[in-house]
C-alpha cells in the first residue's frame, strides 16, 4: 500500500475522508473503499491498495490504444492494475476492472515497481508507456511515479482513459502526460448513469482541460446499437469535438461486440460505423477513423486539404507513412499530431 494523493480528512464525520482524484469525489468512511474499490480509508488516511501491483503487462503497438497521431508505428509498454471507477455494462476487461467490487472483491497483481517498468520499456525499445486496460486514474500514484521516471528517459506517457478525472488530478499528471485517448461513450447523461455509473459533463470537462494543457488528445466512441447509435447523438459528439476541442482532434468510432452484461445486444452493423464516420466529416472533423471494420481502408490517414493518403494502416501495422516534418508532402498542409 501507499498513501494516496488528493484526499482530505473530514474531521466532522468520524474519520471519513474525501477523495478528489476522480469526479465521483467519494466520501469514504473508516475501513471502507471508494467506488473504484482500490482506495481505502485506514484510520483516517487514504491508501492505494494497488501501488506496484500490475495485473496486465504487454508490449502493444501505439495504434492499439488507439492513438493514430502520436508516434505512429512505435511500440508502447502497456500495463494496468485491477479496479475502475466505472461499471460499464459492456466492459471488455471486466475480469480485471470489476473484481474489486461487491462480494468477493479481490486485489491481485504481480509486484512490478515503477523502476522495473521503465527499465523494461528502455530494454524493449518502447517509445512510450501506456497506462491502460483499466482506468489509469484509479492507480494515479503508481502511474505518476512511473511517468516521472519515464520522462527522465525521454519515454512518452500515454493514458487510455474514461476521462473521469478531476482538474486536481490533471494538474498532478500534466507535467508528465504526453497523450490521452479519452472515451466519450455517449452524449447522454442518462447513458452514463445507467451504463457506466457516472456522468457526462466531467468527461467533457476533462477533454477540454487536457487540450488546454497541450496534451495530445484523441477521442474514442464505442457505438452500441439502441443505446448510443442515433445519428443525432453521434452528431452531437462530433460537434463537441470540433467546436470545443478542435477539428484536428481525431475521432475513433468503433464497432461494439457483445460482452460482459450486454450479451443480448447484437454487434454494431457496419453501416452504422460507416455513417458515424461520414457524420464526423460532415461536421468538419479532419480525422475520423472507423475501428473493427477490416479491409475498408477506414483507418488510413488522409490529408484534409488535398485528400492524398499519408499513412496506410492494416490492423495495427503501419504499411506506409509519408508525413514529413509534420506536413503533407503533396500540398504542405500541416498534419496535427506528435510525429517524433
Amino acid at each position: 500500500m501507499k498513501e494516496a494523493i488528493l484526499y482530505e480528512r473530514l474531521e466532522k464525520t468520524q474519520g471519513s475522508v474525501k477523495c478528489s482524484l476522480c469526479a465521483h469525489r467519494c466520501i469514504i468512511p473508516n475501513e471502507k473503499v471508494g467506488i473504484c474499490g482500490v482506495r481505502k480509508n485506514i484510520s483516517g488516511k487514504l491508501y492505494s491498495l494497488v501501488y506496484g501491483k500490475a495485473c496486465a503487462v504487454n508490449i502493444d503497438p501505439i495504434e492499439k490504444k488507439p492513438l493514430f497521431h502520436y508516434l505512429p508505428g512505435t511500440m508502447s509498454y502497456s500495463f494496468s492494475t485491477v479496479g475502475c471507477n466505472f461499471r460499464c455494462q459492456n466492459c471488455q476487461n471486466w475480469d480485471i476492472s470489476q473484481v474489486t467490487k461487491g462480494e468477493g472483491a479481490e486485489i491481485f497483481g504481480r509486484d512490478l515497481s515503477p523502476e522495473e517498468i521503465v527499465e523494461s520499456a528502455v530494454r524493449t525499445k518502447c517509445r512510450s508507456i501506456s497506462y491502460t486496460y483499466t482506468e489509469p486514474t484509479i492507480f494515479m500514484e503508481y502511474a505518476l511515479d512511473t511517468a516521472k521516471l519515464a520522462k527522465e528517459k525521454n519515454i512518452g506517457n500515454v493514458f487510455v482513459s474514461n476521462g473521469y478525472m478531476t482538474k486536481e488530478a490533471i494538474d498532478v499528471i500534466k507535467p508528465y502526460l504526453n497523450a490521452d485517448n479519452v472515451d466519450i461513450k455517449s452524449f447522454s447523461d442518462d447513458f452514463y448513469k445507467k451504463n457506466c455509473g457516472g456522468r457526462l459533463q466531467p468527461v467533457l470537462d476533462t477533454c477540454k482541460e487536457l487540450i488546454k494543457n497541450n496534451i495530445w488528445v484523441e477521442i474514442t466512441t464505442l457505438i452500441i446499437p439502441t443505446l448510443n447509435d442515433s445519428e443525432s447523438e453521434l452528431r452531437q459528439i462530433a460537434e463537441f469535438i470540433k467546436n470545443e476541442l478542435g477539428e484536428d482532434v481525431p475521432w475513433h468510432v468503433s464497432r461494439f461486440h457483445p460482452d460482459y452484461k450486454l450479451l443480448n445486444i447484437d454487434a454494431t452493423p457496419m453501416s452504422t460505423i460507416r455513417r458515424a464516420r461520414e457524420i464526423g466529416f460532415e461536421v468538419g472533423l479532419h480525422y475520423v477513423y472507423a475501428g473493427n471494420i477490416p479491409h475498408e481502408n477506414t483507418e488510413n490517414t488522409y490529408c484534409p486539404k488535398c485528400k492524398k493518403m499519408l499513412i496506410e494502416r492494416y490492423g495495427f501495422e503501419i504499411m506506409k507513412n509519408i508525413i514529413k516534418d509534420s506536413k503533407c508532402p503533396y500540398c504542405g498542409f500541416e498534419i496535427s499530431g506528435v510525429w517524433s
